[in-house]
């Protein structure tokens, strides 16, 4: 089935919204979110994701009646948030994230993939700025966490605080106050 059939029954109405929510998080999320983990977003592209989401969400949600005019209305960004009570696509992301590059950081020298994230390119870089690294987007996500200045290699070989600092990221409060755990 593609994509778009499924996302046409999140449209139907005989079907209730939590049977929506529920084909939008076992279907679609996992379909859109595949290799979430090693992605390198810019701002423009967690936008896109956030647009895509919300998209997603209205159709669910439906329009409703606005109590004042009694006229039909699509749902705002922040209520369709209140609606759905999960954390929105980025956090997910970036949580995914974050703990993909614990489990890299704890695969020591021996793995590939480590010699890849640590690695130094050879040769000459292109002109302009420099492209965004994998790296530098787990850094904005532990400073959005509370873990500025910290060593993040070293702080993942702790599996339980690395945990705790993940499940930091999606947290629906918006505020990210993990930084007194880690001290």
């Amino acid at each position: 089935m593609r994509l778009s059939a499924v996302q046409n029954l999140l449209s139907f109405s005989l079907l209730s919204k939590n049977v929506k929510i529920k084909i939008y998080r076992t279907i679609i999320l996992p379909v859109v979110l595949y290799g979430c983990e090693t992605w390198s977003l810019a701002l423009r592209e967690e936008r896109r994701l956030r647009v895509y989401e919300n998209r997603v969400l209205r159709r669910i949600f439906r329009p409703q009646r606005d109590e004042v005019t009694g006229e039909w209305r699509k749902l705002h960004n922040e209520e369709l948030n209140d609606l759905y009570c999960s954390p929105n696509i980025v956090r997910v992301i970036k949580s995914r994230r974050m703990r993909w590059a614990g489990h890299v950081a704890r695969m020591g020298e021996r793995g590939g993939v480590y010699r890849v994230l640590v690695g130094k390119p050879e040769g000459k870089r292109p002109l302009g700025k420099p492209r965004h690294r994998w790296e530098d987007n787990i850094k904005v996500d532990l400073q959005e966490v509370g873990c500025r200045g910290v060593d993040w290699i070293e702080l993942a070989q702790d599996r339980d605080r690395w945990r705790v600092t993940c499940e930091c990221g999606i947290e629906p409060s918006g505020s990210l106050k993990c930084g007194e755990f880690l001290d």
